[in-house]
């Protein structure tokens, strides 16, 4: 390890990492366990950085010194007196330049082994672009698919919950990957954040034992598949749950139960489907949800829009449904789903109702 600038491979030989970048920039993404202590706040940074382009760099400069002087010094007193003199940090921000320079300068002057990380965030960037790109490779992926309403998200949970190693897209996206996908009260993370979680989620797994999957598309929600982690889950073995339309009903009210609580909410996010869809259909579908009446409402959406779109997507994309592993059930409970999570790790094709 270089003793003054530590790489992206050094991380855990510190005892804390500490973002001095903005809180915007923290919040679009940060090196995982970091501590965000912005020596510049956003509306500094904003403010340093109009006068270095309409004034002179001096003047920036001057002014910027001052600012970074006096958030330092109060990270010190509110966040850092109580460090022993053995703490060793790692202080980054976006390229490891004057930011995260002049804090590693004072921690250093004060006798702490501060480190600052040789390329900054932009290191770190490159570092989960790169793995995202080298660990899909090694990694054997079994692939839940079936139509919408088939209970994918909640067998993988259950498949975790049996011990299995488990990469749960949706709750990572925050998403359910449908044109009804959004959380009520969630919003989904930055493209960045996603990925990073993607990484941490990926490099935890052991390559000698399989990875259950849901099969995706290339979006969820509004986050992109890495197209390294999308073309090696397409080639992975399909699981294909075959569930009756009345269990897949029965489910999707129960899971999506936050539209029938908020029916402005559902109407709302039905709006995209208007040019995929007839007036007359649009009109019929407005009608049911004003009148609750949700089971007709949830079965004519699978009939025209979902069960369609589903199968010119998963024979398109997934080689592995061309000869898949299929799960049977009338039964997409808490219990049925525990069944098939069970058969599936168990390799058992059959009728699990």
């Amino acid at each position: 390890m270089k003793q003054n600038r530590p790489t992206v491979a050094d991380l855990a030989a510190y005892d804390e990492i500490i973002d001095v970048r903005s809180p915007a920039e923290f919040a679009e993404d940060h090196i995982p366990g970091a501590i965000n202590c912005p020596v510049l706040d956003d509306a500094q940074r904003a403010e340093v950085g109009t006068l270095y382009k309409q004034v002179s760099p001096f003047e920036a400069k001057k002014i910027g010194a001052a600012l970074v002087s006096e958030n330092i010094a109060r990270h010190l007193r509110e966040r850092f007196l109580d460090r022993p003199k053995s703490w060793k940090p790692l202080i980054y921000c976006w390229r490891g330049g004057d930011r995260s320079g002049s804090m590693t300068t004072i921690f250093r002057a004060i006798g702490w082994p501060a480190g600052q990380l040789d390329g900054g965030y932009k290191a770190w960037r490159g570092h989960v672009i790169a793995e995202l790109a080298r660990l899909p490779q090694n990694l054997d992926f079994q692939v839940v698919c079936g139509p919408t309403g088939s209970a994918k998200t909640r067998i993988l949970q259950a498949i975790g919950q049996l011990g299995g190693q488990v990469l749960d897209l949706e709750t990572l996206a925050c998403h359910k990957g449908s044109v009804l996908g959004v959380l009520p009260g969630q919003p989904q993370p930055a493209q960045k954040s996603f990925e990073t979680s993607l990484l941490q989620a990926i490099a935890a797994f052991d390559p000698a034992r399989p990875v259950y999957v849901e099969a995706e598309s290339r979006k969820i929600g509004r986050l992109h598949l890495p197209d390294a982690l999308l073309e090696r889950i397409r080639l992975g073995n399909c699981l294909n749950i075959e569930a009756s339309t009345e269990a897949r009903v029965a489910f999707l009210l129960h899971d999506y139960d936050y539209f029938l609580h908020d029916p402005a909410f559902l109407v709302e996010r039905l709006e995209p489907l208007r040019g995929l869809q007839s007036k007359e259909t649009m009109s019929r579908w407005l009608n049911l949800i004003e009148s609750g009446h949700w089971s007709e409402l949830v079965r004519e959406l699978l009939d025209l829009h979902y069960d369609p779109h589903y199968r010119r997507s998963q024979d398109r994309n997934y080689t592995g449904m061309q000869d898949p592993a299929c799960f049977t059930t009338d039964d997409l409970s808490a219990a049925g789903i525990e069944r098939l999570a069970a058969a599936i790790t168990q390799g058992r094709c059959a009728h699990t109702a």
